[in-house]
């Protein structure tokens, strides 16, 4: 009894092996293409909110592949680099042109130089006005 046991398990284990190894022609575990990340971000336009949150990254065995999420990284930092530096372009000709006549406080716009952060009224001041920031 003891060597059919044996023989049998023999067998059983030769025929697992080789369906998995793939003996013969036909494959019976085909490879599985590595989950790629194909990038969500649009090419044509900048990235908004939308993108960001619709991204999904592709995981691998021990997280996520280090490789996607750095390109991820890379792109969205440039794009907010050239956000930030067209925002301070913008604000650098809203301050050069604060220097005519109807534009500060006194004309009722609330925006001009008074109203910048270094101003009596701005964030940091000591006079006890409240950020009206959101």
């Amino acid at each position: 009894m003891f060597w059919f046991l044996l023989i049998t398990m023999v067998v059983v284990v030769a025929a697992v092996t080789l369906a998995v190894v793939g003996g013969g022609d036909s494959e019976v575990l085909p490879d599985v293409a590595p989950e790629q990340l194909v990038d969500p971000l649009p090419v044509s336009r900048p990235v908004d909110r939308a993108d960001v949150e619709a991204l999904r990254l592709p995981v691998a065995a021990r997280g996520y592949r280090m490789a996607d999420v750095d390109d991820v990284l890379v792109r969205l930092g440039a794009e907010l680099a050239e956000r930030d530096a067209r925002i301070a372009e913008l604000e650098e000709a809203l301050t050069g042109a604060g220097d005519g006549p109807g534009f500060g406080p006194a004309s009722g716009s609330g925006f001009g130089p008074a109203s910048g952060p270094g101003s009596a009224s701005g964030p940091g001041s000591t006079s006890g006005g409240e950020d009206d920031r959101p």
